[in-house]
């Protein structure tokens, strides 16, 4: 019997099994899936907790009742990857033998790599959200917070659904209007970018709805260090940025047992076929959802879209055939603007957010690079959809590549 062995029972990792199972022969394949625990965490959650929308009960199941039946789970973290002898050996000394191997490892926020983060103001005036106890921390501190200068920060890209931070920005220029102490309050949106996003039409677009909502933009910011004695952010340039409440998200990287494998890059993503995902290095090794180093965004859409194609392109090359499959890098993230509106954008890797409508050309429901009620209603409904349909592996109605039909470019200002 043959085993197909998945490091990491994220989203893609979690759709890969459940997929592959009900497609490979299971007289002939044993899939197994290794995570360190057994909590799955519907991470875009993660961004109302703070503003009361959601609690833990509604972000966390447990990984045995995502997986379907005939996926094994194994409980424990990883050491490394022995690429010589097609085997993973855990920590607590168990070995796991592959003849495929998928890692969905994911990316994780690492405060600990930026001087000052995890000093003694972490988590009392300096806070993530891209964990669920920051979230459940930043909620405690924002409940308080009533004037003072507001920061949400970026340490550095890629960093896991980059519009993340925009979207808390947003959410929270609303919430201080609805608590009536916006005024009391001033709002810097800190960037290494040079604009509000990485694509051009999309970041002019929401360049200026923070612009309109009087929230400062701070572009091209490397920062070097957090001073929390003075409670500062410290640029390599010599620029300081003051902050009261400091809402960071900490620099992103891939697991340490890709790096002690020898798999990754410098931030240790495994470099993969931007097409295929097959690893430039060994040919039974896959990377998925935000363990590559593709260029395309670290969002949900991104490990949807590509396990797609990655589960029809593995069953051919299992079959002894060719991989007929391209991805083209398809994303589609709603951005959350307050007030009860998102936007929705949708880009692959040639392609940048334009204008249109969504998921059905000129009919929509959801518009693009837009703001509207349907695009925040289709972002909550999301959550649903996600746990029913998306982690099960039953079929989502949406292309996996992205089209082009019912866009245009936006018109330039004369």
């Amino acid at each position: 019997m043959k085993t197909l062995l998945v490091l990491g029972a994220g989203t893609a990792g979690t759709m890969i099994a459940n997929k592959l199972r009900r497609r490979l022969d299971d007289h002939e394949w044993q899939i197994r899936v290794v995570d360190q625990d057994d909590q799955h965490h519907y991470q875009p959650g993660y961004l109302f907790i703070p503003f009361g929308g959601y609690l833990r009960a509604d972000v966390v199941r447990t990984r045995h009742d995502c997986l379907v039946a005939g996926v094994e789970l194994v409980v424990g973290e990883v050491d490394r990857v022995d690429v010589r002898e097609d085997r993973v050996l855990l920590q607590d000394g168990r070995e796991l033998g592959y003849d495929y191997l998928v890692i969905a490892s994911g990316t994780t926020p690492r405060p600990d790599q930026t001087p000052g983060m995890l000093g003694r103001e972490w988590r009392r005036s300096i806070f993530d959200f891209y964990t669920l106890e920051g979230a459940e921390a930043l909620a405690e501190a924002l409940a308080g917070f009533d004037h003072g200068r507001l920061v949400v920060h970026i340490t550095e890209m890629p960093i896991k659904c980059p519009v993340a931070p925009l979207e808390f920005a947003f959410l929270a220029e609303s919430w201080l209007r609805e608590k009536g102490v916006r005024d009391a309050v001033e709002l810097v949106f800190v960037t290494p970018l040079d604009g509000a996003f990485t694509k051009p039409i999309a970041s002019a677009q929401l360049g200026s709805m923070l612009d309109e909502r009087k929230i400062h933009l701070e572009t091209d910011f490397m920062v070097e260090r957090i001073d929390d004695e003075h409670k500062m952010l410290v640029s390599y340039d010599g620029r300081e940025v003051p902050f009261d409440l400091l809402v960071t998200v900490p620099l992103n990287m891939g697991a340490d047992f890709v790096a002690r494998s020898g798999l990754g890059d410098e931030l240790n993503y495994v470099p993969v076929d931007k097409h295929t995902l097959l690893s430039v290095e060994h040919d039974t090794i896959f990377a998925v959802g935000d363990a590559n180093n593709i260029p395309a965004s670290k969002a949900g859409s991104v490990a949807h879209f590509s396990v797609e194609i990655f589960v029809d392109n593995f069953l051919e090359r299992v079959s002894g055939k060719p991989m007929t499959g391209s991805f083209d890098g398809h994303a589609n993230c709603f951005v959350e603007s307050g007030d009860d509106k998102a936007l929705l954008i949708d880009f692959n890797y040639d392609t940048e957010p334009l204008t249109g409508k969504y998921p059905l050309p000129y009919v929509g429901p959801m518009s693009l690079l837009k703001e509207t009620r349907a695009n925040h209603l289709g972002k909550l409904a999301f959550r649903h959809i996600y746990w029913n349909v998306l982690l099960p592996g039953r079929p989502v109605p949406l292309p996996a590549h992205m089209s082009m039909a019912g866009k245009n470019t936006p018109k330039k200002e004369a």
